[in-house]
């Protein structure tokens, strides 16, 4: 291998679509050894990128090289040149065992005949390298939970012999110690030689992990630094050419009356005990380390899981809410943490899905009325702001941010009392993030009371009028705004108590 130049360069790319040129001359360089973070908003050409590195995408104009030596175009080119691409939705086959999965379409064979043991003991290897020593290799890889399934992509690159790795999104669906885990495979990687390219919405992975950051915005790079010269003011202010300090929204509001009361709520065996009421107007934060029953909370307010003890009243009526149909009559609204699995019908176009829970309301002796629900679904875009073609544009197609004002238009269509949001910024880029947090605060000063769960602490003190924190299924204290902080929240929530 030459030292002397880049492991990875691309010089000039340009790509354009019908109407749309995703990347405007983008030009990066990437040594061996090294962890370079590419971020921006969705839409900023990260994918597009990504894609044309890869050779799914062919170039308009410029060159990639590898080693010095230009790429040929194919997706079995990069793999043969070395380049391993591990995107947000796994690209694994569950039905397959684990060894057949890291050689998939590459098993060793001998005279037409695979030969299984070699596969499994370079499959053990493979393994090894990323912490995964006690998996079989022929074990169904479906059997494995997902945070392990994420590893076998990595490893499945290092059975191919990648040299060099792009991770999208890697940490999307991972809980805090598998994001650890993953931390210290990287690092491995990185130590062994391996150039590493590392996207991410999440400032605090790429500060943690990079050695330096990219910037793409509009197609275009717009800022290229090692870490030590990046603070995350000025990677905001790079990606979304606005500044940190307009990254919360919140204002003081004039609270009304108590819309939701909860008290003694239990829902077996997470949910164990919680109390606590939201004001008209009010923005409401719950904290909490994963398994505290954050999520199980908002799912038996709504109707969604059976509460097994306890009261929820909306407006000092007591309501007994035994689905979500019922949640919905009784003025509550919930938007899932996972919106493609919970959250939206994918394959249905937006009209269909922001309609979907006020279909009695836009139905006239029992037939939906199209033209209602057309205009429904379009005020809706209109208001949140959605970037489509139009209302029939397919969900699956959307990006996240626009995927999530989607749920937020469906929620709202229905005129709720108290909208239960949660992790509501999940996933989705820094640009976007600022435009629901305004959409939040344009609920709140409408009258609405917002219940919010998130795991980003930073959101919650930035958003919420009061923090709520939770502790093995209880609700174990309330901080007000004005002093809630980070240590303060970290400790009840991992002690149960106070310092």
């Amino acid at each position: 291998m030459n030292t002397s130049v880049p492991l990875l360069r691309m010089q000039g790319i340009v790509k354009s679509f019908p109407g749309v040129k995703a990347l405007r001359g983008v030009s990066l360089e990437l040594r061996a050894g090294h962890v370079m973070a590419i971020v921006g908003e969705n839409g900023a050409g990260k994918s597009s990128l990504v894609k044309t590195l890869s050779g799914a995408y062919e170039p308009d104009e410029g060159t990639i090289e590898i080693d010095g030596v230009p790429l040929a175009r194919g997706t079995n080119a990069a793999i043969d040149a070395g380049v391993a691409v591990i995107y947000q939705e796994l690209s694994l086959i569950n039905d397959m065992t684990v060894a057949e999965n890291l050689f998939l379409g590459r098993m060793p064979a001998r005279k037409g005949f695979i030969m299984q043991r070699e596969a499994n003991q370079l499959a053990r290897e493979a393994l090894a390298r990323v912490g995964l020593d006690s998996v079989p290799p022929w074990m169904r890889l479906g059997d494995l939970p997902l945070n392990k399934r994420q590893l076998v992509e990595v490893a499945k690159a290092i059975a191919r012999d990648a040299r060099i790795l792009v991770m999208d999104e890697p940490t999307a669906a991972l809980q805090s110690q598998d994001i650890v885990n993953l931390y210290a495979v990287v690092r491995r990687l990185r130590a062994a030689g391996m150039g590493i390219i590392f996207i991410s919405h999440h400032l605090e992975e790429v500060f943690e992990l990079a050695d330096s950051a990219v910037v793409m915005r509009d197609g275009a790079t717009v800022g290229a630094r090692p870490m030590s010269e990046w603070t995350e003011a000025a990677l905001v202010q790079a990606m979304v050419a606005r500044n940190l300090e307009s990254f919360y929204p919140w204002e003081p509001r004039e609270y009304g009356d108590v819309v939701l009361e909860v008290r003694n709520l239990v829902s077996a065996p997470l949910l164990r005990n919680a109390s606590f009421k939201v004001r008209a107007g009010e923005i409401v934060g719950i904290a909490g380390i994963a398994g505290a029953g954050r999520t199980e909370l908002l799912k038996t307010i709504f109707g969604a899981l059976p509460a097994t003890g306890g009261e929820i009243l909306i407006k000092g009526k007591k309501i007994a809410n035994h689905s979500p149909t019922e949640g919905v009559r009784h003025g509550l609204v919930y938007t899932s943490e996972d919106r493609k699995l919970e959250g939206l019908v994918l394959d249905a176009n937006i009209e269909e899905n922001i309609a979907l829970s006020s279909l009695k309301a836009l139905a006239n002796v029992g037939f939906v009325s199209g033209a209602r629900k057309r205009k429904l679904a379009r005020d809706a875009s209109t208001r949140f702001g959605v970037r489509a073609s139009s209302v029939l544009q397919v969900t699956r197609t959307l990006s996240g941010g626009n995927q999530q004002k989607v749920i937020l238009g469906r929620a709202t269509a229905t005129r709720p009392v108290v909208i239960m949001l949660d992790e509501p910024t999940r996933g989705i880029d820094v640009g976007a993030k600022t435009e629901i947090y305004a959409h939040m605060v344009a609920m709140a000063r409408a009258g609405g009371a917002v219940v919010m769960v998130s795991s980003e602490l930073p959101e919650l003190l930035g958003m919420s009028d009061r923090v709520l924190v939770m502790y093995r299924g209880s609700i174990v204290t309330e901080i007000p705004r004005e002093k809630a902080h980070s240590e303060a929240v970290i400790q009840w929530a991992t002690t149960g108590a106070g310092a």
